[in-house]
């Protein structure tokens, strides 16, 4: 008896559950809820740091359970109530120095506002530093860890106004400890830090990062017909790099024109869309290219997908600066360096996953537990943050 069969099957096995617990791994950190944001903004004068913080009451009903009479709605009594917890919540998580000396932050009377996908708690920010008086500081620091024992995607949006400049960064659980310089920037030092932002946003952006995936997987393969021998179709691997490089090139631009146009228009103000809306369409739009793989409707031309899905993405991209609310001087530098950061993200993706794609394309390991196993896992994390962002809930918990 020829025992071969049997052990490349059972290699294939042991393959096949490496690769499904490596995308269950990365499934489980990228948490499929909501997008989490806050808005801070902060101005400094003299010594003194004030703003406000704007967070979002489904967040923070997921961290305190302000709906005390489980209806499903939170009221201006249920958040009047918890109106100190709140407030403690919020100032443990945020610390403030200036020029190496703690700040103390005080929470002011609580407000209520309405963003675009739903009502937002607003606590006025005070923070008070110990420096001589009317001495205003050449560096502020922050540590920002809201929701970081909850939400690994959550975000800090920060608005910082100093010296007649604004600042703005991404604050979160991977960027946790930020210092500003308050000198004046210069143009140039602007659009490094948009730059910066505009990568650091699509790494952190994993309903973008999965469809870029989704339409790289097969793109070290050609689509098979039904051959002489009765074969069923299905994808080959390419016989040359070139093939897979200029796909992933026809790709990757059309992807970076159509989001450069939406973002362009969202963030000058020609077009809005509901951000439910756009953030349901993103999740769609990574169920859609992930199933594409294993049951191919668009194969030759698939660059159409990623110009068509990526102007909806675009309006992803521009909430990040919208929500910023940067002054009409900034928004030109905004848009260029951070799309210029966007598309250097996405190139680092690409430069790290296509070598070892086209490696690979020819194992049953790529061909089955990647470009299969892979895009199934990704449509159904995909379909999971589209059920929770049409209706609003968290199905899967930290």
């Amino acid at each position: 008896m020829n025992s071969r069969p049997l052990l490349d099957r059972c290699a294939r096995g042991r393959w096949a559950w490496l690769g499904m617990l490596l995308l269950l791994a990365f499934a489980g950190f990228a948490h499929a809820h909501k997008p989490s944001d806050s808005y801070l903004t902060l101005a400094v004068d003299g010594g003194a740091v004030t703003g406000h913080w704007d967070i979002a009451l489904r967040d923070l009903d997921f961290a305190l359970t302000l709906d005390a009479d489980g209806d499903g709605a939170i009221t201006w009594g249920e958040v009047r109530q918890r109106h100190a917890d709140i407030a403690a919540y919020a100032a443990a998580r945020l610390q403030v120095t200036a020029d190496g000396s703690p700040c103390t932050l005080q929470v002011g009377a609580q407000l209520v506002d309405e963003h675009t996908d739903g009502a937002y708690s607003v606590l006025p920010l005070r923070a008070q530093c110990a420096l001589p008086l009317h001495q205003a500081p050449e560096a502020l620091t922050l540590r920002y860890t809201l929701f970081a024992d909850l939400d690994p995607q959550h975000r800090g949006l920060l608005n910082l106004s100093a010296l007649g400049q604004t600042r703005t960064a991404i604050l979160g659980p991977q960027a946790a400890l930020q210092t500003f310089k308050l000198a004046e920037a210069s143009a140039l030092q602007q659009f490094v830090d948009y730059l910066h932002e505009g990568v650091w946003h699509i790494w952190i952006g994993f309903d973008h990062i999965l469809f870029l995936v989704s339409l790289l997987l097969p793109a070290v393969g050609v689509w098979a017909a039904v051959t002489h021998t009765g074969q069923l179709p299905r994808w080959q691997p390419v016989s040359r790099f070139s093939a897979a490089f200029w796909d992933v090139l026809r790709i990757v631009t059309a992807f970076t024109v159509a989001h450069s146009i939406t973002l362009s228009l969202a963030v000058l103000g020609l077009v809005t869309l509901p951000s439910r809306l756009v953030e349901s369409a993103i999740a769609a739009s990574v169920v859609a290219a992930a199933l594409n793989n294993i049951w191919p409707l668009v194969r030759g031309r698939r660059w159409m997908v990623a110009f068509l899905f990526g102007l909806v993405h675009g309006f992803g991209f521009a909430s990040v600066l919208a929500d910023l609310g940067l002054p009409q001087g900034a928004l030109a530098v905004a848009l260029v360096g951070f799309n210029v950061g966007v598309e250097l993200g996405q190139l680092a993706i690409v430069a790290a996953f296509l070598p070892l794609a086209y490696a690979m394309r020819r194992t049953w390991f790529y061909r089955r537990a990647v470009l299969v196993g892979g895009s199934l896992l990704i449509a159904l994390l995909a379909a999971i943050w589209l059920v929770e962002r049409v209706f609003e809930l968290k199905l899967l918990l930290p």
